[in-house]
Formats: structure tokens, C-alpha cells, sequence
């Protein structure tokens, strides 16, 4: 035998089962104290993406108990649809199974590699099978059955499967629909900042919809830690739509599979029917730029072709993609979610409008909180989410990170040594990367990867939260001096007016006027309550002219404007400004009196709404409020009325574009359609240019 031929004798092929239990660091059990974490992890979300897809608000329960040393039992259960008993063998036992790897939509796992990575990893540690328990509600009883996995075949070993009445250990009554893992492994418990205390508390502020509990106990069954974190909100994540594949995020590869396997005749059908915002006029871009005739059936392009196509998707200016494909948390929801798990005094966030790279949607969100009883001496707390998981290593090197570290925060009234890097003070960071594609720098997905227009997204969201912390530290302090003054003023001079009239034997003057005039200055606060009567979330503005002479102004406040939410108490009138901005005018406010502002907004819940940004226009400085940037306020007139033509572009493209796609024979002319799509900004960069942030 030849030497090439004992070499190839020698070539095996191996199994996705075998792979990754070789390479078991991919998968994120690299140490002990990190295979607890990774466990919980894929298990909890799992629960979470289960329970949204039923639309159910979720119960979840982890439990952790020591065995013996560096051996640790996990349970895990949820309120969720349960899966069937015929599915459950493919669920955990086989690898690179799963419902969402080829769905274009904001998903928490894909790859269909993590809950059979934990009952691999449990069998490879220490030799024990999977005990799961599923339970779907048209069953009258629950399925029991134990895993393990056969690694050289890539599939399920069950055994012990049997049926009976699932009784909740908790609350004595029987579990109506639900699942329960229970697995035995070779991990460590720790406390601290990478634990599995933090990771579900950080996984709680991101889905305050649902409620997660934890309880950890020794050998001997004492508990040495545990908490539980209740869902502040029953509003569910909106529902996500799948998309197709944008051209500008299509290699040469799939888009010669696509040419293998298409069904239509004619090119300018196939560019509309599988992918994203081709509308007619488009496709006959596309093709012009890379000299391919209309008519051309789909399997007969050449490589070459294909080539040119694929330049012509970069080339070609076109719209961005649908983004009913991503769930972003939404402010509201993210002052909540961080309410849960952080005492603070103040939080600022921000949800940018999606945007895509690459093709590839995505969407970001930051919410700042500052004060209460957040650390003063050290490093800020920064808690990273890829499509509402948490990133629990590898921080430093993490796009998220990066961004944070790009911003001056001293301006912003954090200190920041040297100029750069992580801020100190008493302050958390969220950031939150929605996306249909999340680029991840490694399989154990604990860090994103480098992208430019990712990165100038999250440094825009820093830019704003940070000016609405500045804006809430002048604020207090202008609050806190007037106060002083004001108190020091009305206690000082009364009692030297009391002890003059008493020597003088004369009456008291009016003070007022000379306070007034001692003040000299415009004061300005907000309250927010909850009318339980009328159910609303009240503002009330009351605004103090402390000078010699009458000011007229403009007061603008902020309010949680949305599709679910209305001004349905506003007394006093004014008119909108803008988005979520509204604005009242106060032509004559006379020296030494006040004025108040109130309105009350419907759609929300208690608690939904506790700060909000009070803006004005005049002359003269008003303590408590902020001088309006009219120019970054025309720039978000201009990027809504942007927003809305594209939105009426889009209706009128699915009203008429359908009809293209159903006869390949059809040339098709030149539409209004076309016409009102040239009239506008095509590309990415046109369509939200001007709601970009200029420091």
C-alpha cells in the first residue's frame, strides 16, 4: 500500500455530536465556574423564547443544589407550551436542530446547539442522564422521560419514558402546561459579578415581563443564596415577523443556491420573490447594472453573471429592510426592567430607530441610571444584551464596550481618568443589540464583534442618555442652590423684619417684593403621580417668576408618546412639537407669581412613567429646565417626516407591487410607485442621516 493511501485510509469523518464533545470550550463550559452559567443560561432561554412565541407571560424557576464536590444538580421550569413527547428526543439530544437557524427575525439562540450542549455536557461530567418533564395542555397527563446522547450518531438515547400526573412541588396543585429539566454535573458555584445570580438578574431587566426566580442550596439543603425577580409589566414583546434576505447582505455562494434552486422564469420575478425591498423598479436596476437581460430564466445564469449580480446589490441604491423583524425593550419597559434589579435616582434611555448593516437589521437601546445606592469609588456597572441575553465575558474586548469607552463622559459629569475608557461614579450602563444577525466573536457568543455602523449607533445612544444626565446634574444643582437661597432668604429676612418693626414699633412690611428681588430668578419643577381615580400618569409643571419684571416663554416637555399611549387630560391646550414632545406658551407671567402646567396621559400603567425632560424658549435661564436645541429638534421634524413617507412608500409598494409577482411574463411600466421611490432617499445612510447626533 502506498504511503497516499494510508493516509487516506486513516481520514474518518466526524460527528457534529463528536466535535463538540472534544471541543466543549466552544460551547462555553471551558470551567467549572462557568458550565453552571452556560447551563442556566441555554435553559432559561429557551423558557423565555418559548413562552413569546405561545404569548405567554413567563414563570421561571431555577433551582441549584450541591451533590458532592465540584458536582451540582440543576432544575429548571417553566410555564411554557411544553414540547410534545415525539419532538423532545430532536430537541435535546440532537445538534444543529432547531426551528429559527434559517428565520431572518431577532431570535435569542439559532444554531440549535445549546440545551443538547447541557445534556452532553452532563453525561460527558459525570456519566447521568437528563431528566426531562413536558406537559402540553391538550395532554391530560405529562411526559417523563431520560436522556443521553449518542455522540457517534448525533441523536437522542431515551429510556424510562413514562406518563403520569405532573404535580408542582411548590404549590401542591398540577401543572397545566410547562417543562422541567433536571440534570446533574461537574461545576462550581460562585457569587459575585460572573454568577448565576447576576446572569439572571441581568436577564430580568432585559424581559420585565417575566418573573425568574432563584434558589441555591448546599449538601445539607440550607440555602446560601437566592432571589426572585417579579415581572413589572404584562405588555408581552411584539411579535416578530420573518423577513427575506436583504441583497446587500447576500455572498456569491447563496445567491448561486438561490439561482440552483429557484422556480421562476424570469429574473426580475426571482430578485422580488426572494429577497427584501426589490420592488419592481428595483430588480430593473439591479439587472441594468449587471447586464442581465429582464427576461433571463434564473438557472441558466453563468458564474460570472452571478458575480456581476452580486456587485450590482452593492451598487444598486436601495431601501433598507423591513424591521418588523426585530423586538427592541422599548424606554418604558427598559426603566422598568432596570428598576427590578438597580436603586437608582435617576435614569435616562434611549431606543435609536433600527437601522441595517450588511443587510442585516438591527436596532439599539441604552438607559443610564445614576445615584441610589450604586457604588461612588469604582468602575460604572455595565450590563451588555444581545437580543435580550446577557454577555457575561469577555467585556473588554466587546463591541459594546468600545463604544462606551469612545465617549467623553467627564463632559457628562462622570469621571473618567486619562480621558477614556470605563467612567467611575455612581452609575450602570445598558446597552442592548437587537439584531437578525448578531456577529459574534466567538460559538460561546459572549462578545460582538467589530462593526462600524453598529459602533456609530451605540455612540449616538451614549450621546443622548449622557445628555440627559447632564442635563439631570445641572438640574439638581441649579434646584438644590435656589433652594438653599430661597430657604436662607425666607428664614433670614423674616426675623429681620420681625426684630426692626419691634424696636421701631412699626408693622411688618411686605416681603415679597424684596425676596423677588433678592431671587431674581425663574424656578421651574415637575411632578409626576399616578391618578388613581382616572387612571392616568399626571405631569403637573408649576413655574415661579422670582424677578422684577413679566417673561414670556415657551415650556416644552416630553412625554411617552406611542401607539398605545394619549394626552387625554391637557387642560391648558398648546400643540405638538414634535414626537413625544409637546409645548405650551406663557405669553404674560407677572413678577412674584406662578403658573402650572398639567396634563395626564392614557395607556399606562403605575410606575410606567417617573421622570420626564422639561425644555424652554425665551430669554433668561429657567433653574429646572433646559434651553431647547432647535437645531437637533428640526433634525427629528425632518427624520419623522422621512420616516413617513417611507412608510407610505412601503403601503403603496405591497398595494401594487403583487401583482408583478404573480405573472412572469409581464414587463410591467413605469408606476407612480417607481416614480414616488425616486423622489426619495434610497439607501441607508439617506433615509437617517439627519437624525444623526453632531458632537
Amino acid at each position: 500500500m502506498s504511503e497516499a493511501e494510508e493516509i487516506s485510509r486513516k481520514q474518518k469523518q466526524v460527528s457534529i455530536s463528536e466535535f463538540f464533545e472534544k471541543n466543549k470550550h466552544f460551547l462555553g463550559f471551558d470551567t467549572l465556574q462557568r458550565s453552571i452559567i452556560t447551563a442556566v443560561k441555554e435553559s432559561v432561554d429557551n423558557s423565555l423564547d418559548a413562552c413569546e412565541e405561545a404569548r405567554i407571560l413567563p414563570d421561571i424557576r431555577v433551582e441549584i443544589q450541591r451533590t458532592q464536590n465540584d458536582e451540582l444538580k440543576l432544575i429548571t421550569q417553566d410555564n411554557g407550551p411544553g414540547i410534545p413527547r415525539d419532538a423532545i428526543e430532536n430537541v435535546f439530544g440532537k445538534f444543529l436542530l432547531g426551528s429559527r437557524f434559517h428565520a431572518i427575525r431577532q431570535t435569542r439562540g439559532q444554531q440549535g446547539i445549546g440545551i443538547t450542549g447541557v445534556v452532553m455536557y452532563s453525561q460527558l461530567t459525570t456519566g447521568s442522564k437528563t431528566n426531562v418533564v413536558s406537559k402540553i395542555k391538550k395532554d391530560s397527563s405529562a411526559v417523563i422521560v431520560e436522556l443521553g446522547i449518542d455522540t457517534k450518531k448525533n441523536k437522542a438515547i431515551k429510556t424510562g419514558e413514562r406518563r403520569e400526573a405532573w404535580i408542582d412541588g411548590l404549590t401542591s396543585e398540577e401543572v397545566v402546561q410547562g417543562l422541567r429539566i433536571e440534570t446533574v454535573m461537574k461545576a462550581k458555584y460562585q457569587r459575585g459579578k460572573k454568577s448565576v445570580y447576576q446572569y439572571l438578574r441581568m436577564t430580568s431587566i432585559v424581559n420585565p415581563h417575566a418573573t425568574i426566580s432563584l434558589v441555591v442550596s448546599d449538601k445539607n439543603g440550607d440555602v446560601i443564596e437566592q432571589g426572585k425577580w417579579i415581572r413589572t409589566t404584562n405588555k408581552l414583546p411584539r411579535v416578530v415577523r420573518e423577513i427575506r434576505p436583504h441583497p446587500k447582505g447576500v455572498h456569491l455562494g447563496t445567491l448561486q443556491r438561490l439561482l440552483r434552486d429557484a422556480e421562476e422564469r424570469r429574473m426580475t420575478s426571482f430578485l422580488q420573490k426572494n429577497f427584501s425591498s426589490v420592488p419592481p423598479s428595483a430588480s430593473k436596476r439591479i439587472l441594468g447594472a449587471a447586464q442581465i437581460e429582464e427576461s433571463r430564466t434564473p438557472k441558466r445564469i453563468r458564474a460570472e453573471e452571478s458575480q456581476q449580480l452580486v456587485k450590482a446589490f452593492q451598487t444598486v441604491p436601495l431601501r433598507d429592510p423591513p424591521t418588523d423583524c426585530l423586538s427592541p425593550i422599548e424606554d418604558l419597559l427598559i426603566k422598568k426592567g432596570l428598576s427590578k434589579a438597580i436603586d437608582s435616582r435617576f435614569a435616562s434611555t434611549v431606543t435609536r430607530k433600527p437601522r441595517a448593516t450588511q443587510g442585516n437589521p438591527f436596532q439599539i437601546e441604552v438607559g443610564l441610571v445614576f445615584g441610589g445606592d450604586l457604588q461612588t469609588d469604582g468602575p460604572i456597572e455595565i450590563l451588555r444584551f444581545a437580543n435580550r441575553v446577557p454577555l457575561m465575558y469577555q467585556q473588554g474586548g466587546c463591541l459594546l464596550t468600545k463604544a462606551l469607552e469612545s465617549v467623553n463622559w467627564k463632559s457628562y459629569g462622570l469621571d473618567q481618568p486619562g480621558g477614556n475608557g470605563i467612567p467611575k461614579g455612581p452609575a450602570a450602563i445598558l446597552i442592548h443589540l437587537a439584531s437578525t444577525n448578531v456577529q459574534f466573536t466567538s460559538e460561546a457568543k459572549e462578545a460582538v464583534s467589530y462593526d462600524e455602523e453598529v459602533f456609530d449607533e451605540i455612540r449616538k445612544a451614549m450621546l443622548e442618555v449622557g445628555r440627559g444626565l447632564k442635563n439631570h446634574l445641572k438640574k439638581s444643582s441649579q434646584r438644590k442652590k435656589a433652594k438653599e437661597k430661597f430657604e436662607l432668604v425666607n428664614i433670614i429676612l423674616p426675623e429681620i423684619s420681625k426684630k426692626s418693626s419691634e424696636l421701631l414699633d412699626r408693622e411688618e412690611p411686605d416681603l415679597s417684593p424684596v425676596i423677588t428681588q433678592i431671587m431674581n430668578a425663574v424656578f421651574l419643577e415637575e411632578e409626576l403621580y399616578w391618578d388613581k381615580k382616572e387612571r392616568l400618569a399626571m405631569c403637573c409643571i408649576t413655574v415661579h417668576n422670582y424677578t422684577a419684571r413679566a417673561r414670556a416663554y415657551t415650556i416644552l416637555a416630553k412625554w411617552p408618546e406611542g401607539p398605545d399611549t394619549s394626552m387625554s387630560f391637557n387642560p391648558t391646550g398648546g400643540r405638538k412639537e414634535a414626537g413625544g414632545l409637546w409645548a405650551w406658551r406663557l405669553d404674560t407671567l407677572n413678577p412674584g407669581s406662578s403658573t402650572v402646567l398639567e396634563f395626564g396621559i392614557s395607556g399606562l400603567s403605575k410606575g410606567d412613567w417617573n421622570e420626564t425632560d422639561v425644555f424652554f424658549r425665551g430669554n433668561g435661564e429657567i433653574i429646572g429646565a433646559t434651553k431647547m436645541d432647535e437645531k437637533l429638534l428640526d433634525e427629528q421634524r425632518k427624520t419623522e417626516a422621512l420616516e413617513a413617507a417611507m412608510e407610505e412608500v412601503r403601503i403603496r409598494e405591497e398595494a401594487s407591487g403583487v401583482g408583478n409577482l404573480i405573472s412572469d411574463s409581464e414587463e410591467g411600466s413605469k408606476t407612480s410607485l417607481d416614480r414616488s421611490e425616486e423622489s426619495l432617499p434610497t439607501t441607508g445612510s439617506e433615509w437617517f442621516g439627519l437624525a444623526g447626533d453632531n458632537q
